[in-house]
C-alpha cells in the first residue's frame, strides 16, 4: 500500500477518488508541530546555539501524529503532498522529522490543481523536499517569533498593547498615518462652470476647461462671476477630433487581486475569500464526481499554463469567433513576485459557472464565476472605443465635451458585467466652425476632499504593492489587527483605535527602521535569496538579532509606562484614586492600588421610573423591571418592599412559600431572628443560610460555631 499525506481531510477525500486501491490518502490537518514556548525568554529558540529551534507537537495534534505513525509503518511507500509553497514545504519537512522519514529518499508530490490529470502527473514526476525552501520558511518563522514575542512583551508591560509583529505593525502604521492625514486635512474651495450650447433647437452641455489654452482654476465665487460675465453669447466649434482608445483586459487573479476584487464586487472580507477559494481548490462534488475547480489560490504570478491557454483560446474561437482571441499577457514586472505558481484560474475551461451552478452555494458560485471570467477574459482581445472630443471657443474661453462609442467590445463581452457602468453620452452632429448660442451657464462650488480611509480590500493591495508579507499572510494580518482592537471596521472603513495609534507611535519612536515598509520588503527579498540557495539562514538571523537587541534594550530602559487615566474619584474601599482599566471584556473602573486593593466599580444601569406613581405600600419609586414573564413595575426599595404591578397598573400577587424550619435549626448568628436552614444552589450544592432572606443574607461557613439559643 502506498500512502499519500496531505494537509486537508477534504483534499484527501478528493484525491482518493482519483486513485486506485493501491493508494491511501490521509491528512495531517495542517501543521503538526511548532516552536516551543520554553527556554530563554520563552522563545523556543536557543540564540546562543546558532538560533537552534525547539519544536513540539501541540496537544491537539498528538493523536493525529500517533495515527500517522501507525499508517506510515503499514505503508510500503510514503508520499508527502502538502501545499506547493514554502509553508507547505516546511510542513512536509516537519512530517518527515516526526514520522522518521528520510528526507533524501522520501518522495514529495507537487501539484497546483487537484484534478486527476494533475495528481497522476505528480506521481509520475515526484521530487524530494527542497531544504532551501524549508530554511527560508523556518527563518521567517524564527524571526517572526523573536520579534513578535519580544515586542509583544515590551508593549504589554509598557502600554498594555496585546502584540506587535514584523508585518502587522507596518500595516497598522499605514492605517494610522492615513487617519492622521485625514484629521490634518484642510479643505480648499474651488468652482466649476458649465453651460448649454444650442444650434437649431439641438443643444449640448459642455464644461469650461481653459482660457487662452491654459487650464482654468477658479478659487472663489467672485472669480466665477467675473468669468461668466466675460463669456460671449455665441461660441464656435473650433475642434472636433476622434481618436481610438484601446482598453486591455486585466490579467488573471493573483491572491491579492482576487481578495481586492471579491471585496469590491461582493464585500467579501479577505478571510472569507480565502476560505471559499480553499474549498474551490480542494474540490467539490460536481454531479457525483469530486474535483478541484481552481488552481492553487496562494500565488503572486499572473502566468498561465500553456495547456489552459490553448484550451481557452479554442473555446473563445468556438463561442465568440477568431477576432475575440487576444494576445497572451506576460509576467508582472514587480520585483517581489516569486512566480512559483500559476495565476488563479479554473482547472477546466469547460466547467463554466452556468454548468455547475446547481452544485455550488451562492457565495461559491459568485467567487468561482469571478475567477473563471477573469482568467477567460484575460486571453481575449482588447476593447476598442472611439472618443470624439468637441471644443467650443468664445473670447478665448474653451468649453469641452466628448462622447465614447464602443466599436469592438472584446473582453467586455465576458468581463464587462464586473466593470463600473459608464454613462452613455452622444454628441449632436455638429461640424467645425458651427456657431452655437450660449444658455443656462451654471457655477458650482466644490471643496477638495481628504484621502479615503482604507477598507480591507485596499489594505491587501497596499501589502502587495509594498512587498509587505506574502499572499498567505494578507488575510490573517487584517484579522489580527481587528481582533486585537488596534482597528475598528466602521461601515467597511478601517479606523485605528487609540490603542492602535499609541502602539504605532511607540514603535516608530523606538524601532523606526522596522516600521518602514522598505525594511519589511527587503526582509522578504532576503528570504527569497535563502529559498534560492543564495544566502545562508544563519547570516540573516545574526544580522537581524544584533540590530534588534540594541534597540530593544534601549526601549526596555527608556520607554515610559502609560499610567491608567484617573477619573477624578477615590476608591471607597481604600481611598486610592480610581482609574480606567481595560480587560478582554472591555473598559471598567478599578482601584489604582491593585493588587493590594481589588475594588471594581460595578456599572450602574439606568432605570426607568414610572411617571406620577409611587409604591402604595412604602412610598418608594416604581421602576421598570424584567422577568422571564415580561416587563413589570416593582418598588425601588426591594428587597425591603416587594410590591409589584403590571405596566397598566394591576397589582401582582406575591405568593410566599412557607419554609419548614426544623425544631433543632440553629438561630442565625447575624440577625438573631431567622434560623439556619438547608438550601440548594443553582449548581446543586447544599448549604446553610438564614431563613430570613433576603432581609438577612447570612450564609454559614463550616468553621463557624453554631448555637440554637437566642
Amino acid at each position: 500500500m502506498k500512502l499519500i499525506i496531505v494537509e486537508s481531510p477534504h483534499k484527501s477525500t478528493t484525491i482518493t477518488k482519483f486513485l486506485g486501491s493501491d493508494y491511501k490518502v490521509i491528512a495531517s490537518k495542517g501543521h503538526i508541530r511548532d516552536l516551543a514556548s520554553t527556554g530563554k525568554m520563552r522563545l523556543g529558540v536557543d540564540i546562543d546555539d546558532n538560533f537552534k529551534p525547539t519544536y513540539v507537537v501541540s496537544d491537539d495534534k498528538k493523536d493525529i501524529v500517533k495515527f500517522l505513525q501507525k499508517e506510515v509503518k503499514a505503508a510500503d511507500e510514503v508520499y508527502l503532498a502538502t501545499d506547493p509553497d514554502r509553508e507547505g514545504e516546511a510542513i512536509s519537512w516537519h512530517l518527515a522529522q516526526v514520522l522518521k522519514l528520510d528526507i533524501n529518499t522520501t518522495k514529495r508530490l507537487e501539484f497546483h490543481e487537484i484534478t486527476k490529470k494533475a495528481i497522476v502527473k505528480a506521481l509520475q514526476n515526484p521530487r524530494h523536499i527542497d531544504m532551501n525552501l524549508v530554511e527560508s520558511q523556518e527563518t521567517r518563522r524564527i524571526i517572526d517569533r523573536l520579534m513578535g514575542y519580544r515586542l509583544s512583551y515590551l508593549l504589554q508591560i509598557k502600554i498594555k498593547s496585546k502584540s506587535a509583529g514584523r508585518v502587522q505593525s507596518v500595516v497598522l502604521k499605514y492605517i494610522v498615518d492615513r487617519e492622521k492625514e485625514i484629521k490634518a486635512f484642510v479643505p480648499s474651495e474651488y468652482w466649476t462652470i458649465s453651460g448649454k450650447f444650442s444650434l437649431k433647437d439641438i443643444s449640448v452641455d459642455a464644461n469650461l476647461v481653459s482660457y487662452k489654452d491654459q487650464a482654468v482654476k477658479i478659487a472663489n465665487e467672485t472669480e466665477a462671476d467675473k468669468i461668466i460675465s466675460s463669456l460671449p453669447d455665441e461660441f464656435k466649434v473650433t475642434s472636433l477630433k476622434t481618436e481610438t482608445k484601446t482598453r486591455e483586459p486585466k490579467p488573471p487573479f493573483i491572491t491579492s487581486t482576487l481578495q481586492q476584487e471579491a471585496y469590491s464586487q461582493f464585500k467579501f472580507s479577505p478571510t472569507k475569500t480565502a476560505s471559499i477559494a480553499q474549498k474551490l481548490y480542494e474540490g467539490l462534488d460536481i454531479g457525483g464526481e469530486s474535483t478541484g475547480l481552481i488552481t492553487y489560490m496562494r500565488t503572486d504570478s499572473i502566468r498561465l499554463a500553456d495547456e489552459f491557454i490553448t484550451a481557452c483560446q479554442d473555446n473563445i474561437r468556438k463561442v465568440y469567433g477568431e477576432n475575440y482571441i487576444g494576445k497572451v499577457r506576460t509576467q508582472s514586472s514587480n520585483k517581489n513576485v516569486q512566480d512559483a505558481h500559476e495565476a488563479i484560474r479554473p482547472t477546466d475551461v469547460n466547467l463554466t459557472p452556468a454548468k455547475i451552478k446547481d452544485y455550488l452555494s451562492k457565495e461559491e458560485f459568485q467567487l468561482y464565476s469571478l475567477i473563471y471570467d477573469r482568467a477567460y477574459a484575460s486571453l481575449m482581445e482588447s476593447r476598442k472605443d472611439e472618443i470624439t472630443t468637441m471644443v467650443l471657443t468664445g473670447n478665448d474661453y474653451n468649453f469641452q465635451t466628448s462622447e465614447t462609442k464602443t466599436v469592438f467590445d472584446g473582453f467586455y463581452k465576458v468581463y464587462g458585467k464586473y466593470e463600473e457602468k459608464e454613462e452613455v453620452k452622444l454628441l449632436p452632429s455638429f461640424k467645425e466652425n458651427d456657431i452655437l448660442k450660449k444658455s443656462n451657464v451654471e457655477k458650482v462650488q466644490h471643496f477638495t476632499k481628504p484621502p479615503l480611509r482604507y477598507n480591507e480590500g485596499k489594505v491587501v493591495k497596499l501589502m502587495q504593492e509594498n512587498g509587505i508579507g506574502r499572499p498567505s499572510t494578507y488575510a490573517p494580518t487584517i484579522s489580527t489587527l481587528l481582533s486585537h482592537a488596534y482597528l475598528e471596521n466602521q461601515k467597511g472603513s478601517l479606523l485605528p483605535t487609540e490603542q492602535g495609534e499609541l502602539t504605532v507611535d511607540k514603535l516608530v519612536e523606538f524601532f523606526p527602521q522596522y516600521m518602514d515598509a522598505k525594511y519589511t520588503s527587503s526582509m522578504e527579498t532576503s528570504l527569497d535569496e535563502i529559498a534560492l540557495g543564495h544566502e545562508k539562514e544563519i547570516d540573516l538571523l545574526n544580522s537581524f538579532w544584533k540590530q534588534f537587541t540594541d534597540l530593544y534594550d534601549n526601549a526596555l530602559k527608556t520607554m515610559e509606562k502609560v499610567k491608567p487615566a484617573e477619573i477624578g474619584r477615590n476608591c471607597p474601599k481604600c481611598g486610592a484614586p480610581l482609574v480606567e482599566r481595560k480587560s478582554k471584556f472591555g473598559t471598567f473602573i478599578g482601584c489604582s492600588n491593585y493588587p493590594n486593593c481589588d475594588y471594581i466599580e460595578k456599572e450602574k444601569k439606568e432605570v426607568e421610573i414610572a411617571p406620577d406613581k409611587k409604591c402604595p405600600i412604602c412610598g418608594g419609586n416604581l421602576v421598570k423591571r424584567k422577568s422571564k414573564k415580561g416587563e413589570f413595575y416593582g418598588c425601588s426599595n426591594y428587597p425591603n418592599c416587594n410590591y409589584m404591578e403590571t405596566l397598566d397598573g394591576k397589582q401582582l400577587k406575591i405568593e410566599k412559600k412557607e419554609v419548614a424550619i426544623p425544631e433543632d435549626a440553629p438561630i442565625c448568628p447575624k440577625c438573631g431572628q431567622g434560623h439556619l436552614i438547608e438550601k440548594k444552589s443553582r449548581y446543586g450544592s447544599k448549604f446553610l443560610a438564614c431563613s430570613n432572606y433576603p432581609k438577612c443574607k447570612y450564609i454559614h461557613k463550616e468553621e463557624s460555631k453554631l448555637t440554637n439559643k437566642k
